[in-house]
């Protein structure tokens, strides 16, 4: 049985993975962590991680940027394994995890969901070929109005997959407002979209010479990234310390 701390235990996600572990029989939520300790659930919810007093395998992260490094200081203490699925983190924080991966096993990824993940293998593949002829690469992403952090994280995973791929020569182009200019050759137009109820859509687009090729992912319920967290915990539990990402689950 994998005993799971859920962090942010209150949000829209953490309501999704507490479901269904909750129908899990290899797993279970021991304790739940948020500020707002305001839902009905079949654990304890404790306001701050460091009143976590109970035994725990690992912890499946959905909170926030402002949570973050308290997080950090838990599982530095602790040593303990974390998926840690919170996007809009700083460099700073960033940095931190990648140190922390030295003591524990912790996965961090911007998108838990195993279509993004095999779509950024395939952008991997195709865009050095698609850009070489010629192709402009744009990126739309599109989520709920609460959502706060932009572009999302899997706009930027997805860039940052085809970047890699052509030995970061892209430049990430924002907010094209302040320029009287026609597009540059050499970058990634990433735009963000807010509104509604909108689950998580991307779309890459490769614009050539009287051609288009997009590549689209719609996200049409929560539970696909809850799905990946859980495999990923159940993933952490065969592994030693490092850093590892959905990609390497997927294998």
């Amino acid at each position: 049985m994998v005993k799971v701390i859920l962090n942010g235990a209150s949000g829209a996600m953490g309501k999704v993975v507490a479901d269904l572990i909750s129908a899990d029989p290899d797993m279970e939520v021991v304790v739940g962590v948020d500020s707002r300790a305001d839902m009905d659930a079949a654990f304890p919810i404790m306001d701050s991680i460091n009143k976590v007093n109970v035994a725990a395998d690992v912890v499946i992260d959905f909170s926030s940027v402002e949570a973050a490094d308290t997080l950090l200081d838990f599982i530095e203490q602790k040593k303990i394994p974390a998926v840690i699925c919170t996007t809009g983190l700083s460099e700073a924080q960033i940095d931190r995890i990648n140190e922390l991966s030295s003591v524990s096993p912790i996965l961090r990824s911007a998108n838990m969901s195993l279509g993004i993940n095999v779509l950024s293998k395939v952008l991997a593949e195709v865009a050095p070929t698609l850009k070489k002829a010629g192709f402009d690469i744009e990126i739309v992403e599109a989520h709920h109005r609460r959502k706060l952090d932009a572009p999302s994280g899997t706009a930027l995973l997805l860039a940052d997959s085809i970047n890699s791929s052509m030995d970061e020569k892209l430049d990430y182009t924002y907010d094209r407002s302040d320029r009287h200019e026609q597009r540059r050759e050499n970058e990634i137009g990433i735009s963000s979209v807010r509104g509604g109820t909108i689950v998580g859509d991307h779309d890459v687009i490769f614009a050539g010479e009287d051609e288009v090729i997009s590549f689209n992912h719609r996200a049409y319920s929560r539970k696909i990234f809850a799905n990946g967290a859980i495999a990923a915990a159940k993933f952490l539990m065969e592994k030693s310390s490092g850093l590892y990402d959905m990609s390497d689950v997927i294998k």
